[in-house]
């Protein structure tokens, strides 16, 4: 199933790359857009993560890749923290 999970997110972020224009004139254009680029950069940069998300999906390493964000966010921390080392 990540399989297909991560295929899937591949061909919908090229998909999402090839028609950013019509999407932009779909979603509309923030005043945060405007910001970073317009709405069709923010496609871009949406593109590029779903790319990245699954290609972890289908080597398996979303883990690896996107699990600091466990340690950012206050809801997702694990309940083990991981041990640190002092050196003493």
């Amino acid at each position: 199933m990540t399989y297909l999970l991560g295929i899937l997110w591949i061909v919908g972020s090229f998909l999402m790359l090839k028609y950013r224009e019509t999407l932009g004139d779909t979603i509309g254009e923030a005043e945060w857009m405007r910001k970073v680029g317009g709405v069709q950069t923010v496609l871009i940069f949406v593109s590029i993560f779903l790319f990245v998300w699954g290609i972890a999906m289908l080597t398996n390493t979303t883990s690896f890749l996107f699990g600091w964000i466990r340690y950012i966010i206050p809801g997702l921390k694990p309940s083990v923290q991981p041990a640190v080392q002092t050196g003493l």
